[in-house]
Parts: C-alpha cells; sequence; structure tokens
C-alpha cells in the first residue's frame, strides 16, 4: 500500500490516490470526515480552521461501499479557494504582489533557492502543514484497515509550551475515553488548564508555542517489520512518519531518551509466559518493538513539535528581491497546532502499521487477509 498527495493550501482541493488497498475493504466516509475534523480542532488555532470544513469525496476505486482492488483518490476541496482564484491560477499571469520576505524556520527560503524561484508562495503553498489533511484522510482508511484485523491507534498531548502532564502514563482505553472530553487532546485537566494559559499569553504577545505528543497502537499483532534489513525496521518507518509531519523535530520510543540514564538491569522488559495469554511482559520500556519488530505490546512513540514558525511579530528576515533587511511575511496561522500534529501522527502510525500488515499478510482481498491473520493468531497460541 503507497500513496501520493497533491494539491497547495490555497489551491482548488487536495487530492490523494492510495494503491494497494485490499478489495473488499468497507469505507466509512463519515468516519473519515470525523478524522478531518478532529485535525482542525483544538485550543489555539488560527482563523482558518474556521474557513475550512474539510470533507473528503472518494472518487475511485470504491463501489457500493467497498474497495474494489483498484487506486482510491480522495479529494477535500478547499473553501477559501474562491478568495485565491486570482493568485493561485493555473494560467495567465502572475497576480498580486509576490511575497519576497522568507520566514525564518520555513522551507521558504531554502526551497526558493532549491527550485529557483522569485515568490515565495510557490514553496509555501505545498509546504504548508495544510497538506496533512490528505494524510489523515488516508490515514483514517488505514484505520479502517487496521480495525479490521483487530489493531487500533490514538494519542494524546503530553505538554504545550513546557507545560507537562504530571505522573500519568494511562492505558490505551484510559485515553480514548478522556481524550475526547478536550479540546486540546490532553488527559490531564490540570495541565490543560496552565497550557490553555499558556496559549493565550503567547497569543498576545505575537507568539506561538510547540509541544509533544504520544501516539499510541494498541493490539498489533507481534512479528510486523523485520531485522533482517535497516529499511524493513518497523520502529526505522515509524520514525521516518513522524518526522515528516512539518514542524516535528524529534521521535522516541517506549524510554526513549531516558535509556541514557538507566543500567541495562532496568533497561529490559522480561518476559514470562501465560499458559492463557501465550509470552508477555509486566513493563513495555521498548515502546512495544524490539529488534525493528512489534513484539506483542502497545507501541507507544513520542514526538517533539517545534512552534509554528509564522508569527504575527515576525523574526528578522532579507527580502529576497532587494537582498535589504526586512520583516518576516505573515500567513493566517495558527498560535499552537500541537493537537492538530497528534491526530497526524496517528495518520502516519496507522498508515505505517496499514503497510506492514499488508506486507506479512495477504493483501488482494480482505477475506485472504483476514484468513491469513487468523491462522498467524492461531499459530501463535500454539507456539
Amino acid at each position: 500500500m503507497r500513496f501520493l498527495t497533491a494539491g497547495e493550501s490555497h489551491g482548488q482541493c487536495l487530492t490523494t490516490i492510495i494503491e494497494g488497498l485490499p478489495a473488499g475493504l468497507p469505507i466509512d466516509i463519515d468516519g473519515i470526515n470525523e478524522e478531518l475534523a478532529r485535525r482542525q480542532l483544538g485550543y489555539g488555532r488560527g482563523g482558518r480552521m474556521q474557513i475550512e470544513k474539510d470533507k473528503v469525496e472518494i472518487l475511485s476505486g470504491v463501489r457500493f461501499g467497498r474497495t474494489i482492488g483498484s487506486p482510491v483518490t480522495l479529494a477535500i476541496s478547499n473553501r477559501d479557494w474562491a478568495n485565491w482564484t486570482d493568485r493561485m491560477a493555473v494560467s495567465g499571469l502572475p497576480n498580486g504582489t509576490p511575497v519576497t520576505a522568507p520566514r525564518p524556520g520555513h522551507a521558504d527560503l531554502t526551497g526558493v533557492l532549491k527550485y529557483d524561484r522569485e515568490d515565495v508562495r510557490d514553496i509555501l503553498e505545498r509546504a504548508s502543514a495544510r497538506e496533512t489533511a490528505s494524510r489523515v484522510a488516508v490515514g483514517a482508511v488505514a484505520k479502517q484497515l487496521l480495525a479490521a484485523v483487530g489493531g487500533k491507534v490514538t494519542s494524546h498531548v503530553i505538554n504545550i509550551g513546557g507545560v507537562a502532564i504530571q505522573g500519568i502514563r494511562p492505558d490505551f482505553a484510559s485515553i480514548v475515553r478522556r481524550r475526547g472530553k478536550s479540546d486540546l487532546g490532553c488527559i490531564d485537566a490540570k495541565a490543560e488548564e496552565r497550557m490553555r494559559a499558556a496559549i493565550d499569553a503567547a497569543k498576545e504577545q505575537g507568539d506561538s508555542l510547540g509541544g509533544a505528543v504520544e501516539v499510541l497502537a494498541d493490539s498489533i499483532l507481534p512479528g510486523l517489520g523485520s531485522y533482517v534489513h535497516w529499511d524493513r525496521r518497523l520502529d526505522t518507518r515509524l520514525a521516518a512518519a513522524m518526522m515528516s509531519i512539518p514542524a516535528i523535530k524529534g521521535v522516541e520510543f517506549g524510554a526513549g531518551f531516558a535509556y541514557a540514564a538507566l543500567p541495562g538491569s532496568k533497561a529490559h522488559d522480561e518476559i514470562y509466559y501465560d499458559p492463557g495469554n501465550g509470552y508477555c511482559r509486566s513493563t513495555n520500556l521498548a515502546g512495544g518493538i524490539e529488534g525493528g519488530m512489534s513484539n506483542g505490546e502497545t507501541i507507544v512513540m513520542r514526538a517533539v513539535m517545534k512552534p509554528i514558525p509564522t508569527l504575527m511579530k515576525p523574526l528578522q528576515s532579507v527580502d529576497i528581491a532587494s537582498h535589504l533587511p526586512i520583516s518576516a511575511s505573515t500567513e493566517r496561522s495558527d498560535v499552537c497546532a500541537v493537537p492538530a500534529a497528534a491526530v497526524v501522527g496517528e495518520a502516519m502510525t496507522a498508515i505505517i502499521l496499514g503497510q506492514a500488515i499488508l506486507e506479512k499478510f495477504s493483501s488482494d482481498c480482505m477475506n485472504d487477509l483476514v484468513a491469513a491473520v487468523e491462522q498467524y493468531k492461531s499459530r501463535l497460541s500454539l507456539a
């Protein structure tokens, strides 16, 4: 399974083609739209979220509610396109004032140099995190694939602007139950209150805030991924997927960077055997992955998101036309998009796990896939 997205932030629409989905997978359009809506929520989001009400349209690959084995095309219209038809026209002469003040921390300047452009808008339109709406739609489909074989993914916000949740290491079910009550996706009510205050203060100062999220995948079969080659390791692929999200600058699994302070005797998950449940562990320091493979425990990842580089009190930059000092350009933006990053992280995690399942088991049709998974579970139960 692979996918390719296209579209600009203020273009007509975002489109995605997914190739390799098994035939016979039920597609819940409402479920996709619910994920898209989650991505747009969150305290600290900007005005663009009030304009766009993302809804998916399926253009190919699905008939009577089920995939048919051919590529699936998804489209998400940009409602704001109506206000940008002149500046983003496909043909004709350039219209409007070019953007010549690149933003520090964004793709603006390096993209202009790489692609030899004179208007930063040629770069920022595609480099915009708006593209992640497409990924969330693909991730929603991948979640439906995972659900068909028992897997599930969730996330929560654990830090915004240095305000972190305290003393909470919840299980998967409690995160799902409690996260939905918070528009910050945070399960610690006291921390959430302080996060809101930090966002308010940053907004008043024309600043922005980053943070950290935790993504978990539960009921994942052991043996996804491989130790045989570097690029087949599941943690390699998950880390790359998380790092591909705009503004994500660090990823860790399980104990992560805390391993630096642990002796080996306290750094690994001891193995037990339960006649009723098979092999198991009483701890999960590894974050569900050992030797590049899922080990049957909950997969636990954390990712750090830097503050958004578009600031209402812009940083110093250089005009690419005159080379003179200038304040960086401003685009309508968020003060904090960490809750949205958590939703995108879920999507990318579901995509990678979906790919790993289809690689390990049959991928042409759902009946064969489910049968192969059940056979594998049966073999493991006899081990």
